[in-house]
Formats: structure tokens, C-alpha cells, sequence
């Protein structure tokens, strides 16, 4: 039979198949799991599980030598970057470590590494309270970021932080841009494949229409490469606009310190942000009457939606702004 390349239809379509099976293959493992342990421990080990699932999907079919069920579907088959023979066992083990393994890795250490770093800078508090969700107590990824952080300085750890930040933002990004690449050259569907230069032969099928829908997937990708792009110049635009917000919010406070300075002396009268341990500038009142900056509680939220003191739950639009309070 006529063997050709893939086309950009046939790899979405197998791609789309695939991860259905997947999402069932992980759908019935959690419902065993619910099943025999509770919801306590699917909920704790969720994320292994779909691990497993995926893992074991691609063992069974990829790493043994054989076409998923989403090839199977398009009737396609995957080959090295010479086009005329089946991947090795290393390639495809490669493969299915970087589609499976690699982004569980990723997820999970960046979520310790920022639970660690801002238990760091707030451990009297955190010390006391419940890992966040999503954290088993023991892990080998958690003992080894918690032991690199413990031997970083203050300067050190917030800068780890603001790249985890950075990293976490251009991931999406990444995955965005590989995305449009594909749709105008329709070679690579997943990143994965494009890394260990894994591609698909079709059997069959018809010249003249898969051309005609590769003019389509193209078109499809420049106009997602131009929505990534402004999006990329928007995202950097509010960046800018949030670095001369806080300067200038430093700048109008230490203002206002000096001024203060000597009413505070003179009236013994003191009123502290227990976030930033300075003096309250623009007075803001959860819901369970704690009072902070307005910057300092706002810039908490981002990241936490509980109150800093007490850990009651509440919206950030929950939050109320005292106009002409003192102390």
C-alpha cells in the first residue's frame, strides 16, 4: 500500500483519540482508588495516578513496539527522523518519559519549591498550619527541594521565586508557540516528538485533500502565532506597568514613613502591617476585621485566598478599603 507523510488532520485526529483513551484510562483507575481507599487518598494521590495511567498506556502500546489506538484510528505509523525505520526502544523511551513523566515532574516541583520558599518567608505562621493541597507529607521530590532552599539567603530565595514565577508563566507560552509551528508545518503535534524526532507515515488516502487542508492548519497557525505574540506583548506591557506601580508605591510610603516618623514618636501610637512589619499605609479589612497594606494583602491573594493571621477562607473582592482611617 501508498505510504506518505502525515498530515496535520490525521496526527490532531490520532492525537485527540489518544488522549480520550487516556482520559478514560485515568477516569476508571480513580474511581478504583475512590473506591477502595476514599476520597481522602484519591484526592492525595490523584495526580500519581493519572501518572500510572498514562505511563502504562504508552508502555502497553508505544514502548512495546506496537500503534496506540489513536494511530490505529488514522491508520498511521511512527518513524525516526530517517522515515524509514521504526524508532528505537531508547527513542521511544525518551518519548514516553518527556510526554508522561516529565510534565508531573515539573508540576510537582514547582509547586513544592514555591510552598517551600513562602513557608520560608512566613514560617512562624505556616508552621502551624496544613501542607497546601496538592502536598503529600513525605515526598523524595519535597525532602530534596527542602534541603536545596534551606541552604539558600533571603536575596537568593527570592529570586528563585520570581524565575519559578517566570517559568510557570512560559510553559503555556512554550506549548502555545510549538502548537502554531505545527499548524505550519504540520509535522510535530506533540513536543515531545519534536525533541526525539519522531514522525508518522499515513497509508492511503487522498493527495489532493490532505493539501487543501494543510492550507487551512497553516492559515489556523499564523493566526495563532500572531494571538501568542500580542499576548506575550501584553502579558510584558501589565509586567511593566506592575514594576513602576510598586516603585512608586515604595517611593510614596518611605515618603510617608519620614513624615509620620515623629507623630509616631510623640503620640506612642503605632500601627503595623503584619505582612511587610511596617508602618499600614491605605488601611484594608478582610472579612474577619485583620488590618494590612492594601498592596501587602492584595499581592497575598494572588497567591492565597485565606487570611494571613487567622487562615479563614475569603474572596479577594471581599476585601475592604478603610478610607481615612488612623490607626
Amino acid at each position: 500500500r501508498a505510504m506518505a507523510l502525515a498530515g496535520p488532520a490525521q496526527l490532531v485526529r490520532g492525537g485527540q483519540k489518544d488522549e480520550l483513551y487516556r482520559s478514560g484510562l485515568r477516569s476508571g483507575a480513580g474511581t478504583t482508588l475512590h473506591g477502595l481507599a476514599g476520597a481522602k487518598k484519591w484526592l492525595e494521590w490523584r495526580k500519581e495516578i493519572e501518572l500510572l495511567s498514562d505511563v502504562a498506556y504508552f508502555v502497553l502500546t508505544t514502548l512495546s513496539g506496537y500503534q496506540t489506538l489513536g494511530e490505529e484510528y488514522v491508520n498511521i505509523v511512527q518513524v525516526d527522523s530517517t522515515k524509514k525505520r521504526v524508532p528505537s526502544f531508547l527513542r521511544r523511551a525518551i518519548f514516553v518519559s518527556l510526554h508522561a513523566v516529565v510534565p508531573y515532574c515539573l508540576e510537582k516541583g514547582f509547586l513544592h519549591l514555591e510552598h517551600e520558599l513562602q513557608m520560608e518567608a512566613d514560617e512562624s505562621r505556616t508552621s502551624q498550619s496544613n501542607p497546601a493541597p496538592g502536598l503529600s507529607s513525605r515526598t523524595l521530590i519535597r525532602n530534596w527541594i527542602q534541603k536545596q532552599v534551606g541552604q539558600l539567603t533571603e536575596q537568593q530565595k527570592k529570586r528563585v521565586l520570581q524565575i519559578v514565577y517566570v517559568l510557570k508563566q512560559c510553559i503555556p507560552l512554550l506549548h502555545r508557540l510549538h502548537l502554531a509551528v505545527f499548524y505550519i508545518n504540520g509535522t510535530f503535534y506533540h513536543l515531545s516528538k519534536r525533541i526525539t524526532g519522531i514522525t508518522y507515515l499515513r497509508f492511503g488516502g487522498l493527495q489532493g485533500e490532505d493539501q487543501s487542508i494543510r492550507s487551512s492548519y497553516k492559515f489556523l497557525g499564523i493566526i495563532s502565532l500572531f494571538h501568542l505574540l500580542l499576548t506575550i506583548g501584553v502579558q510584558m506591557y501589565s509586567f511593566k506597568q506592575k514594576q513602576r506601580a510598586r516603585q512608586e508605591w515604595k517611593l510614596h510610603r518611605n515618603l510617608a514613613h519620614q513624615k509620620n516618623t515623629t507623630k509616631e514618636k510623640t503620640t506612642g501610637r503605632h500601627s503595623c502591617c503584619t505582612l511587610c512589619l511596617e508602618e499600614r499605609r491605605h488601611t484594608t479589612a478582610t472579612p474577619c476585621g485583620h488590618l494590612f497594606c492594601w498592596e501587602c494583602i492584595t499581592e497575598w491573594c494572588n497567591t492565597r485566598t485565606e487570611c494571613p493571621l487567622c487562615r479563614e477562607k475569603f474572596h479577594p473582592q471581599k476585601l475592604i478599603y478603610l478610607r481615612h482611617y488612623q490607626l
